[in-house]
């Protein structure tokens, strides 16, 4: 198959995201998080849970595989069993993410989303994040409005974890002593260089940083040909 795109790499570091996660539940916003997850579930994950986001559980085809009634959608919410993987329209070194203002909250610059779902995501099941765009309006020495959660404020909380943030860069976790955010790994083509220059704090970087790992050729089937054959992923992430 022809070379792997930019936003074939994204896929597959999203999908990296539910590895190892046993039945849980996958809840991806957004195009590539959303054919990372299926893509999990189609291989290295095949207990996952994937919905409709109303009330059904669903096959990565979308046809019905069960029901989920609200309450037990509320147990596995507030019990951990659920990874979620959020925008944000800024982030900062410990994972503080902001979807709900620009500016300073009494009178902000731009009114976003809200705040939603954010805290209750990040202090009762494990999030990560998907950002499309990296740069230093979204990657930010300090966030305007705390919507959810990072490490430096979830003392006591007992299911708060972050495994990563993926942007069309690269994957970072917060794999540090202080929990400060890690550059773990390159998409190929792009340099440490360019990622700091695009960061608006100083990131922890070691020595040598891998690169994303690689799609086998199964994998870049799935995405291509079953999970995203009108290739949404590359308007998301253009090559």
């Amino acid at each position: 198959m022809s070379g792997t795109t930019r936003a074939e790499y994204c896929v597959i570091a999203c999908a990296e995201a539910w590895r190892g996660g046993g039945e849980i539940l996958a809840s991806p916003m957004g195009v590539i998080p959303s054919a990372g997850a299926r893509l999990a579930r189609l291989t290295f994950s095949p207990d996952l849970l994937l919905t409709d986001g109303e009330a059904l559980i669903v096959r990565p085809d979308g046809t019905t595989e069960g029901w989920l009634p609200y309450r037990q959608h509320l147990e596995l919410v507030t019990g951990g069993r659920r990874h979620v993987m959020m925008g944000a329209s800024q982030i900062d070194r410990y994972g503080n993410q902001n979807i709900s203002c620009v500016g300073d909250w009494a009178k902000p610059v731009r009114q976003l989303l809200g705040v939603r779902g954010a805290p209750v995501n990040t202090l009762n099941n494990p999030t990560s994040y998907w950002i499309p765009r990296h740069s230093r309006r979204v990657f930010v020495a300090k966030v305007d409005m705390v919507c959810g959660v990072g490490y430096d404020r979830a003392a006591g909380a007992r299911y708060h974890r972050i495994p990563r943030v993926v942007s069309d860069l690269g994957v970072f976790d917060f794999a540090t002593p202080d929990r400060s955010m890690r550059l773990a790994s390159l998409h190929p083509g792009v340099s440490v260089e360019q990622v700091r220059e695009a960061t608006g704090f100083d990131l922890a970087v070691a020595d040598e940083v891998p690169y994303t790992r690689e799609p086998t050729a199964a994998e870049l089937r799935l995405i291509r040909e079953v999970i995203d054959p009108d290739g949404a992923r590359a308007r998301e992430v253009p090559a």
